[in-house]
């Protein structure tokens, strides 16, 4: 009765020392389960602001590598840190086939396949794969570079005979001829078959070494009787605001540089009966640094040919002094790429050819070029002039200069 006194005879909002001590352990049991929870949740926390494993929480896959045969070059694996990872490709390589791996970027997650297993460049990067061996091609007219076969004379042959196409050359000893080279093939696999398909077989092509398969296009190019040629990127005025493409031949290299990357696009593909310039204003005005070149395509057989660009070019004196096969683009054909101005400079071009003998026209790939040249070319023998392939009209011209 006591105990209930105390507690009726307390002050309102206030409670015996008897009733704090009967509710204290309770109390203080609920203090040390938040202590705990306190804690936990700083571990948590920490453990996730320190640790800087950015694939944390991803899904791990263990794959099995194949053992590596003698052939193979190691792969060192991967360091534990946060550097980008590099994870083996989930599917194996069928024989022949390039091997890759994924490379992640750490920070930002990107993915990128790298080929493994290929022959680095000097810049470390991994090297092109040879081009395929084309059909048709004369394997003793091909010399193995460190960037795959590069034409070379072989048993008394030279590719500008063997690859030369068919053409009746003493009837075009007889009467004037002309000829028409169309250039930039072999990017853009479109425009390049409408040349290969559409235009006569007589009509020359010109390939770049760029493209994703220019030796499978130029392979094509061959099997429909057109003669080729490959364009060699060279320096021009602008350069290198305006950039010709990887591997482009420069004053400011020596001798030896150019020439290895001469070397690199006649790699490319095969077949090709001389080389040509691509672009190269500034390159093929200055005689120190063309000389090499010009003297090496002779020396592996093969003709050149000045698309006429530059009016300073010295190739012409060049070639003229290793008496190698030579011609000169006369007439730029599509400069206004539109009917009535490619239908002149055909015109102009036949007159040209009634003059000297010989002419020879330039064009590039547009579909307005195409179609004129393919209608202009069925009016050439009621005009008195034969359409010859770029090395008939070589062989012409330096026949009458002798």
């Amino acid at each position: 009765m006591a105990e209930t006194a105390d507690d009726l005879s307390a002050p309102l909002g206030q409670t015996t020392a008897r009733a704090r001590r009967r509710f204290r352990l309770p109390f203080t049991g609920m203090q040390a389960l938040a202590v705990l929870l306190g804690l936990f949740l700083a571990t948590f926390a920490g453990f996730a602001l320190f640790n800087s494993n950015p694939f944390g929480g991803e899904p791990m896959v263990r794959i099995a590598l194949p053992q590596a045969t003698p052939g193979d070059k190691p792969v060192a694996a991967a360091p534990a840190t946060s550097e980008p990872m590099v994870k083996p490709a989930a599917k194996q390589s069928a024989p022949g086939e390039q091997k890759t791996v994924t490379i992640i970027d750490g920070s930002s997650g990107k993915h990128q396949e790298v080929p493994i297993g290929g022959e680095a460049t000097d810049k470390g990067e991994p090297a092109t794969a040879a081009p395929a061996m084309m059909a048709g091609i004369d394997p003793r007219l091909l010399e193995k570079s460190r960037y795959g076969m590069i034409p070379v004379v072989a048993d008394g042959l030279k590719p500008f005979t063997v690859y030369a196409a068919e053409a009746d050359r003493a009837k075009a000893a007889r009467m004037p001829v002309v000829s028409i080279v169309v250039g930039g093939l072999g990017v853009g696999a479109a425009k390049t078959t409408d040349a290969i398909m559409k235009l006569p077989s007589a009509v020359t092509l010109a390939f770049t070494p760029y493209g994703s398969d220019p030796g499978k296009l130029a392979e094509r190019a061959r099997a429909q009787r057109h003669e080729i040629l490959l364009q060699i990127p060279m320096e021009p005025f602008d350069y290198p605001d305006n950039d010709p493409g990887p591997q482009t031949l420069l004053t400011t290299l020596s001798a030896d540089q150019n020439l290895d990357r001469m070397y690199w696009h006649m790699s490319r593909f095969q077949g090709y009966a001389g080389v040509a310039n691509f672009m190269g204003g500034r390159f093929v005005v200055a005689d120190a640094v063309m000389q090499p070149i010009v003297k090496e395509a002779a020396k592996r057989g093969l003709g050149y040919f000045d698309d006429g660009s530059s009016p300073r070019s010295v190739a012409g004196a060049a070639a003229t002094a290793q008496a190698m096969p030579f011609a000169k683009g006369d007439v730029t054909i599509d400069t206004v790429p539109t009917a009535v101005e490619i239908d002149h400079a055909l015109a102009n071009l036949e007159n040209l050819a009634k003059e000297r003998g010989t002419a020879v026209g330039v064009a590039s790939a547009l579909p307005i070029s195409i179609e004129r040249i393919s209608v202009w070319t069925k009016t050439l023998d009621s005009h008195g002039i034969m359409l010859v392939p770029l090395t008939t009209a070589m062989l012409k011209s330096k026949s009458s200069q002798q």
